[in-house]
């Protein structure tokens, strides 16, 4: 089993979702990595059911899904829009709270053997569902939200996942763009940007929370690197096996993080930072309030 480190630190790594554009992401990707398929990573997901076919036992919709059919319905999909005959890792994207992680772990053991992924993760879950579907089916990665600007993984996934051997994909690493500096105490955003339903966004507590912002510009001031350099090259300095994924529209923006690369901080500096940080305590929650407490309970 490759792990995630060296899986997405040999080639490069494309993070995308049957649910983003309801599939068409999907596909654009495979127009673009098509004639280079051998030559990068590919992590799809499934969970959020998009098909007609997967219903309950009365005939209803399900939303959120980890059947064991669901995902073998969902894995087909995705391979006929990516154009290829395996997805290199296969996330289950949220847990389902009515199935069993067993038998999502047991429906991934079975796409292994087929040769259709080579390996599983999942996104948003917490220590001990981690530890029963890894017990089924060794885990690749586990992705979940972690940056500057929000920490709760610490406390018991990383640990978890150093014990276990198992990678940590940290979406949002820029913390939702807070962290790139273009974000003030009075930034405004546009009508139905996510950002405006999230409580640590909200005008009051950026009044708080800008200080870890102004403490990232300092950092990087000082190390003649730009704001979203700091802030990946400290989560690249954490553990070897951390490989975040930053996301963005913007080709400027892309050339920047990359930039990240070549950005690591000292144990001393790492040490600093922890000492500075204990004095910044931001508040409000990290998604919207109902959302949170479903996925860090």
């Amino acid at each position: 089993m490759l792990s995630a480190a060296h899986t997405i630190s040999a080639l490069p790594f494309f993070d995308t979702a049957d649910v983003y554009g309801c599939g068409e992401n999907e596909k654009l990707l495979s127009e673009a990595l098509k004639p280079i398929r051998q030559s990068v990573v590919i992590a799809t997901k499934c969970g959020f059911n998009l098909y007609d076919e997967v219903k309950d036992e009365l005939g209803r919709p399900i939303g959120i899904c980890g059947r064991a059919d669901y995902v073998k319905t969902a894995v087909e999909k995705s391979l006929q829009r990516l154009q290829t005959d395996y997805i290199d890792l296969y996330y289950l994207h949220r847990v389902d709270p009515n199935t069993p992680i067993e038998e999502t772990a047991g429906a991934m053991a079975d796409l292994i053997k087929e040769g259709k992924i080579l390996n599983w993760g999942i996104s948003e879950a917490n220590a001990n569902i981690v530890r029963r579907a890894h017990a089924i089916c060794p885990l690749t990665a586990v992705q979940s939200e972690y940056s500057m600007w929000y920490r709760k993984v610490e406390d018991e996934l990383l640990p978890t996942l150093e014990e276990l051997g198992i990678g940590f994909v940290p979406f949002s690493p820029l913390g939702k763009a807070v962290l790139t500096g273009q974000i003030q105490k009075d930034t405004q955003f546009a009508q139905g940007d996510f950002r405006n339903i999230i409580p640590r966004f909200n005008k009051e507590n950026m009044q708080n929370n800008i200080k870890l912002v102004e403490y990232v510009e300092e950092l990087a001031k000082d190390k003649g690197v730009t704001p979203a350099q700091i802030a990946l090259g400290w989560l690249l300095s954490q553990k070897d096996w951390i490989a975040p994924i930053p996301g963005t529209t913007n080709p400027a923006h892309l050339t920047d993080f990359l930039g990240a690369a070549n950005v690591r901080l000292s144990a001393d500096e790492l040490n600093e930072f922890e000492k500075d940080y204990t004095l910044i305590h931001l508040v409000g929650h990290r998604a919207d309030p109902f959302t949170e407490s479903q996925i860090d309970k």
